[in-house]
């Protein structure tokens, strides 16, 4: 794998280029964060305004005479209530439609003055609310069979205790064959981290709970990959239900979707919505880009590696990540089923993605990166800070300080850019690269090999 380190502040150069160059990191005021485990609830406080009504002070107060005449406080006042009622009971009856209400008339027919409508601009194709219900009776019906929930326990080693205790995590998984293999996310089942307070190891047992089923099924892993963040495990169980996979490529923006998972630990929960969203570029809080779909269908913890799918009931993308932060709702993505085919596919067979290689580590040089560092001859590329022993830009004279400003004559302005024209190749393919070194321009052609 030809990694993207992402510690740009202080990068040191090599004896051709020595010193250092910082970087501005500029981010957004939220996170995205992996969507397993359980949910980190966020108490948002809510401030309101009240405005005072304003009292004149200056107002003047009339006073009222407290006369004690009897033909003021009594036959006065009597006379013109009698006056005011046979007043008022004339006017609601001469009134029709004020009469309707009072005596009743079955036979008037209420009607709405449209005649200020222009019906040339309106949309007379309306979409029934329970045709919208029917489709999410289907699709729910359809796809929650084949979405599994996936309880994961892990070993945590803590200073402040010397036996070590167990943690648990769950998620979710889309049952890819009837005879038991199971796609999810990476971090579903390998929250491996350290600190320097505990350290959580590999997963120890992971239970798989079918739709209507409470009986846990063992798995074991068959493969992850990190980069892609997507897992393969199985269980001993024939006769599933498979989902249909759908193909992303086809999705549209504003389509009806519908999320299925275990959000919370709460099994076969669906929630729908609309793709927000395509080609989204995200990365998590760990540093990995992804090339995602948006949905405003909910995404909560324990909805990692579950479904988001279309219409039709068709799997079109694998639930991963939400965005996280006061104030933000309605952002969750998912891996286009289409770019999980592949890689699932290299699990089962292999236990791994193969992938070319070229055998580098590198960073972003950005015009930022330039303009902080004026001192330093730099270009916008990816630059190389470490080159693997016996690979293929070992081979072809790569050097700690080259920076790689295109490839296959494609302009290459970071690492992700060098990544996605390798990763069209396939393993044994040429690769022709562009370099610039010490002031001056060359190209450099190598023989991608498999990622070790």
């Amino acid at each position: 794998m030809d990694n993207q380190n992402n510690n740009n502040a202080n990068n040191n150069f090599n004896s051709n280029q020595t010193g250092s160059f910082n970087t501005e990191n500029k981010g957004n005021n939220f996170n995205y964060v992996n969507t397993n485990a359980t949910e980190t609830n966020y108490s948002n406080g809510f401030k309101t305004t009240k405005k005072d009504s304003k009292k004149n002070k200056s107002q003047k107060v009339k006073k009222i005479s407290s006369g004690n005449g009897f033909g003021k406080t009594i036959v006065l006042p009597f006379v013109s209530g009698i006056l005011g009622a046979t007043l008022v009971l004339g006017v609601c009856f001469s009134v029709p439609t004020i009469k309707n209400v009072i005596v009743g008339d079955d036979s008037v027919s209420r009607t709405n003055d449209n005649s200020n409508i222009d019906y040339n601009n309106v949309n007379m194709n309306l979409v029934s609310l329970s045709s919208i219900s029917d489709t999410g009776v289907y699709v729910a019906q359809k796809v929650l069979p084949s979405i599994v929930g996936i309880n994961v326990e892990y070993s945590v080693n803590s200073i402040f205790s010397r036996n070590p205790t167990t943690a648990t995590a769950e998620g979710s998984g889309v049952i890819i064959s009837d005879d038991g293999y199971i796609l999810t996310n990476n971090h579903v089942i390998d929250s491996s981290s350290s600190s320097s307070y505990y350290a959580v190891g590999d997963a120890s047992k992971i239970s798989v709970y079918l739709y209507n089923d409470d009986t846990p099924y063992e798995a074991k892993i068959v493969g992850t990959d990190e980069q892609t963040d997507l897992a393969v495990i199985k269980i001993d169980k024939t006769g599933l239900t498979a989902a249909e996979l759908g193909d992303s490529d086809t999705v549209q923006v504003g389509e009806w979707c519908m999320s299925i998972g275990n959000p919370l630990g709460m099994r076969s929960t669906v929630c729908q919505g609309s793709i927000s969203a395509l080609n989204r570029q995200i990365t998590d809080s760990e540093g990995k880009t992804y090339n995602v779909i948006q949905t405003d269908a909910a995404i909560n913890e324990g909805n990692s590696g579950g479904a988001l799918v279309n219409s039709q009931g068709q799997v079109i993308g694998i639930n991963t990540l939400k965005a996280s932060g006061e104030g933000v709702e309605g952002l969750g993505f998912a891996i286009p089923i289409n770019d999980t085919k592949d890689i699932y596919s290299d699990l089962i067979q292999y236990s791994k993605v193969k992938r070319p290689y070229i055998g580098i580590t590198g960073s972003d040089i950005t015009e930022d990166t330039i303009n902080a560092n004026p001192t330093f001859d730099l270009r916008i590329g990816a630059y190389v800070r470490s080159v693997d022993d016996y690979s293929p830009a070992e081979k072809a004279g790569l050097k700690i300080g080259d920076i790689i400003i295109e490839a296959d004559g494609k302009k290459v302005e970071s690492m992700n850019d060098l990544n996605e024209i390798k990763n069209s190749h396939q393993i044994g393919d040429n690769m022709t690269l562009k370099v610039y070194r010490n002031g001056e321009e060359f190209t450099v052609d190598l023989t991608l090999a498999e990622q070790p």
